[in-house]
């Protein structure tokens, strides 16, 4: 019985979730699901993204967080649309949560939004909220082991960033045995190591962005243009 239940949730969210996917493509916007544990540095990431993308990129934000509107603040201070989505202890977001974000947002003229999930790296791999891909952030302080620990959030996602790089001098950490790990779990999965703190690397990830958003755009030719949440 509890098999069923989990079943018909994961259904009736990946019916939402197809809406959602249906309706930004018929506008061209792309649509990433940034996933990672808290503290990997998903809210540093995106603050550097608007540095990097401001005049090349129209984007919004959806924050999804357990309590507070902490990470939404940091993002509303670039003048980016942002909606918070508080998830009351709920360990992810769900495409119906995303839905109601969406009809918060004016999306007129929007190239991509970003939907940085709860820190986690179990829930969140299993519900689909409408993105075009996944993304998870992974950083060298959390250890090389979370690949092979928590296998189905990288093997759904197009590309980990792996972050905080600029420490890994002062570490232990086995950088060739993750790339290695996540290989074998997804080989086709992009990796770009990087450093919020000092840029490195954030040029191939905004490329990597980019490309995708040029991608939808192309894609976008042919789709139903008269899809409505």
């Amino acid at each position: 019985m509890e098999i069923q239940v989990k079943t018909n949730i994961l259904n009736k969210n990946d019916r939402i979730a197809a809406e959602i996917n249906a309706f930004l493509t018929s506008r061209g916007i792309f649509a990433l699901n940034l996933l990672g544990s808290p503290g990997s540095g998903k809210t540093s990431l995106l603050e550097q993204t608007m540095r990097k993308v401001r005049g090349d990129l129209r984007l919004a934000v959806i924050e999804g967080d357990l309590f507070t509107s902490k990470d939404a603040d940091r993002i509303a201070r670039f003048q980016v649309p942002v909606v918070q989505i508080n998830t009351g202890g709920g360990c992810h977001l769900d495409a119906n949560m995303v839905k109601g974000a969406l009809k918060q947002l004016d999306l007129t003229g929007l190239d991509l939004i970003i939907m940085e999930n709860v820190g986690n790296l179990v829930c969140p791999a299993e519900f689909n909220i409408g993105e075009d891909l996944k993304a998870t952030v992974l950083s060298i302080t959390e250890g090389e082991d979370k690949p092979l620990k928590y296998p189905l959030i990288f093997k759904q996602s197009a590309l980990v960033l792996l972050n905080k790089m600029d420490l890994l001098p002062y570490t232990d950490y086995q950088l060739a045995q993750v790339r290695e790990d996540i290989a074998g779990i997804n080989p086709q999965a992009a990796l770009v190591t990087l450093s919020c703190r000092t840029g490195a690397g954030l040029e191939e990830w905004v490329a990597w962005l980019k490309a995708r958003v040029r991608e939808k755009k192309q894609n976008r030719q042919g789709e139903n243009q008269d899809s409505h949440l």
